[in-house]
């Protein structure tokens, strides 16, 4: 399991901001289960309402690349086609 100072030096060793967003983003998906990231966006918007949906996917994205959430896409009969849980610390 990835520990926040892990992610944040990555990110910054790729050139990325650590922004109060980011900061916000990376706490509630490292704290939480989602199965979407619209349930990350919900979640994040109760804090700061000024986050849009594109920073969380974009977030997601990024975390995806360096390897702390992996996108796990499931067969079944709802709605749900995929979730995204955290990856193991490289």
């Amino acid at each position: 399991m990835w520990q926040k100072e892990q992610v944040i030096r990555e990110l910054k060793r790729r050139g990325k901001r650590m922004t109060k967003q980011r900061l916000l983003l990376l706490d509630i998906i490292l704290d939480g289960s989602y199965s979407c990231g619209k349930e990350i966006y919900y979640d994040a918007i109760k804090v700061d309402p000024t986050i849009g949906l594109a920073t969380v996917y974009r977030m997601l994205s990024t975390l995806e690349e360096i390897g702390v959430v992996s996108r796990c896409y499931q067969c079944s009969l709802e709605q749900t086609p995929c979730m995204y849980e955290s990856a193991e610390a490289g």
